[in-house]
């Protein structure tokens, strides 16, 4: 099974960067096989994988995920390019809607149909990175603009029709896009023994385009603490899924929150929802149930983590995205081999 890291977060303001990097560089040596950059209104997903790029030398590096509202498809193929370019062929595009609030509220975009939209985005993307001449006649997309001088124009840099494309989905609809056209999924709100909610349509897509699930790396994120006060580590992880479920999107558009419905888990997703919305996070934290946590991370003893793990492989899952604690930036370090290690150590 394969490892990777987050690159700060989706809110990541370039705090301590410095050290980040040398994490980075760290986790490379320590056999990390990829390392991922989100955006929200921090840092942007690019930068810090171009800088690092040039920091390391076998790590993957992919955007986890870039918002395709923030640029227009052409750009976002050309930043893929070059980025493939500056890492020597390291670069892996993610990609993912992101929510009304972000697209709507800072970009200025209409988020209406967004499955529809990223459709029309990958298809724009693709032609691009082929080689092609970049037009098309779409509903949200329309290259080149009617009525005027523009004309349908080829990318200059070398064609990349290979570049491994990933998506960050999770409705049946966008999952079935993902078995179709992707390379890999950056998964979320993910519970093994109900795996069939994501894989089932991914699997559905996969077979339009001749392929199974075992031609897309399933990549799932999960946080890693061995130790046995499995209560503490329960408590420790609660508000993080509380967030999730209650502010992860509006209050009419959370896809994590559905995604925990449909995985049995309704009146729990609704209610913690309800009282974040309401503004009672404490309380919304306290309702986020106990079962819910261990289920979507790696914690407790040995034996815990190794049957989480069995469960993990036997339903495909290739990639963990592992999530360790620490105050420093040695101690960060350290759980990370160590959770590494362990990973690699049940293959």
């Amino acid at each position: 099974m394969k490892t990777s890291i987050s690159i700060g977060s989706a809110y990541y303001n370039g705090e301590d960067w410095d050290g980040l990097v040398e994490y980075t560089v760290e986790a490379e040596k320590a056999g990390v096989d990829s390392a991922w950059s989100a955006e929200a209104w921090g840092m942007d997903a690019i930068v810090p994988l171009a800088f690092i790029a040039a920091k390391t030398e076998k790590i993957k590096l992919g955007t986890g995920i870039m918002q395709i509202s923030s640029r227009v498809p052409s750009m976002i193929a050309m930043t893929a390019q070059s980025l493939d370019t500056v890492s020597h062929g390291r670069f892996l595009l993610g990609l993912g809607v992101s929510g009304p609030q972000v697209v709507e509220g800072l970009h200025g975009a209409n988020f209406a149909q967004p499955l529809s939209r990223l459709k029309e985005c990958i298809a724009v993307i693709k032609k691009g990175l082929k080689g092609d001449r970049v037009e098309y006649d779409g509903k949200h997309y329309l290259l080149p603009r009617p009525g005027g001088e523009g004309k349908p124009i080829r990318l200059s840099q070398p064609p990349r029709p290979n570049l491994p494309l990933y998506l960050a989905t999770l409705g049946p609809k966008s999952l079935e896009l993902t078995g179709e056209v992707a390379q890999g999924w950056l998964g979320t709100s993910f519970i093994p023994e109900h795996a069939d909610i994501f894989l089932e349509p991914m699997a559905k897509g996969a077979a339009k385009s001749g392929r199974t699930l075992a031609d897309i790396d399933i990549q799932i994120g999960a946080s890693f603490e061995l130790g046995d006060h499995v209560e503490e580590m329960i408590e420790a992880r609660r508000p993080a899924l509380a967030f999730t479920l209650g502010a992860m999107g509006s209050a009419q558009t959370n896809f994590y929150n559905d995604a925990f419905k449909r995985a049995g888990y309704e009146e729990a997703a609704i209610e913690v929802q309800q009282l974040w919305v309401a503004g009672n996070k404490p309380e919304a934290i306290k309702r986020v149930p106990d079962e819910m946590v261990l289920k979507t991370n790696l914690i407790g003893t040995k034996e815990m983590i190794r049957e989480r793990l069995d469960v993990y492989k036997s339903v495909g899952v290739s990639t963990l995205s592992l999530r360790t604690g620490g105050e420093s930036w040695k101690e960060k370090l350290d759980a990370l081999c160590e959770a590494v290690d362990f990973v690699k150590g049940e293959d």
